[in-house]
């Protein structure tokens, strides 16, 4: 395993899983937790965002190199996630089942958008 891919994996399993717990915390009022989750969600953000500067400075590349497409990508995960996760929500928390199943289907979709717009097709 090249040492780039370790760090890289290590990194992302300490950020994600340190952002998925802060916002377990959040959103979960029976832990009573909200504040000290927004610390622990930060804290794996800023995890994440320093796996994305330590990767490409391993890989010689500029630390952040933005572009029309790369903004797009951005863009685009993110309304995915946030869709995918407003269609969960609605089917557990607000008991919407139909409607959140539909909402969470169109997230799906375009989270796997994703891939040709970043990979392109061939």
């Amino acid at each position: 395993m090249l040492k780039k891919n370790f760090v890289s994996m290590i990194l992302g399993t300490v950020g994600g899983i340190l952002f998925a717990l802060g916002m377990c915390m959040c959103l979960l009022p029976v832990w009573n937790a909200f504040t000290p989750g927004l610390v622990v969600g930060a804290i794996g953000l800023v995890v994440l965002l320093a796996l994305l500067i330590v990767r490409r400075k391993m890989e010689g590349k500029p630390a952040i190199h933005l572009t029309g497409k790369a903004i797009g990508s951005i863009v685009l995960g993110v309304i995915g996630a946030l869709t995918l996760g407003a269609g969960m929500c609605m089917v557990m928390v607000w008991d919407m089942l139909v409607f959140g199943i539909a909402v969470g289907l169109v997230g799906l979709v375009l989270l796997l958008c994703l891939i040709p717009l970043v990979k392109g097709l061939r």
